[in-house]
Order: C-alpha cells, then structure tokens, then sequence
C-alpha cells in the first residue's frame, strides 16, 4: 500500500476529492481527511487516530524494543543456576512475547501523544486553512489515481507518498 497526499485549498475543493477517490473505487476506509481544528467537515472521513499521531511506529519501535529485552531477559534467566527446571526454549520465547507486549503497550501510550513526524510537512497548510486529503491505495492504482486527480481536481496538489503503510491500520 502506498498513501498519497493531496492538498485541497478547501472543503468544498476536498469533496470534489474525496467523490472522485470513491469513484475510483478507493474504500472510505483508505481515505483519510485532515484540516484545521473547528473546520466543518461534513460527511468527510476524518483522520483517526493512527493517522493523525505517531501511534503505528511508536507500536513498532516498542514492540523491538521490548521484544529484545525480554528476549535478553530469558537468556540470562536460562543461564541462571536453578532454572534448569524450566524449559530453556519455553521460557525465553514467553518472556520475549511478553517483553514486546509490554514495550508495545508502553510506547503506544507515549505515540497517541505526539502527533505524527509523517505530516510535519503539512503543518503550515493545515494551519492556513488548507485540506489534507491522504489515500492508501495499492501500487497499481497509484498512476491511474494521481492521473485522474490532475484532471478532476485541477486546484488540488498532489503531495507526493509514502511508501510504507502498514496494511492493518
């Protein structure tokens, strides 16, 4: 997957957007809609969460994080006398799962906090007034999507992607 952004000048400009992504067959689901704080935006798919905060790579950076330190954590309990009682494999898979689970539970709570280094660029847009439409579309769409954009919506910009989109959120 790939999310496209797209600036709109305004609302009525991001509608015109958004119908024309729907009739390209872009689920709403994959359509997310991003303006100024108090801005009306209608039946528009707003941003959630993981769209608009650090969330996803927060959940990511933790889950490594916590993942090898648990891991670490079951080496050093196996090598520990005493414990030979304790199956060595079971103990040190158990003890990564729950290192990861706890490192991704910690740093979740820290990513919904900050909002998103991805959209930093679009910051001063949004503040003026303008409408950040993004689109997660797959690879083969990207062309015919940015095609039909230039041709429906003369008076939106594209951004530009990003090329890592998780599939689940």
């Amino acid at each position: 997957m790939r999310r496209l952004f797209f600036l709109a000048p305004d609302v009525p400009s991001a509608h015109a957007l958004v119908d024309s992504l729907l009739l390209a067959r872009i689920a709403d689901k994959h359509i997310h809609v991003l303006a100024r704080e108090g801005t009306p935006l209608g039946d528009l798919p707003e941003a959630g969460v993981a769209q608009r905060s650090d969330l996803i790579p927060a959940l990511e950076r933790g889950a490594a994080a916590g993942g090898a330190t648990g891991l670490v954590a079951g080496l050093v309990a196996v090598a520990l006398p005493g414990m030979a009682v304790i199956p060595a494999g079971g103990i040190v898979i158990a003890l990564a799962a729950a290192g990861a689970l706890v490192g991704s539970w910690a740093s979740s709570m820290v990513g919904v906090s900050v909002s998103s280094t991805r959209l930093e660029r679009f910051k001063d847009a949004i503040a003026s007034g303008q409408v950040l439409v993004m689109a997660d579309v797959t690879h083969e769409h990207v062309q015919p999507i940015l095609d039909r954009m230039k041709t429906c919506c003369p008076n939106v910009v594209s951004e530009g992607m990003d090329h890592d989109i998780p599939v689940f959120p």
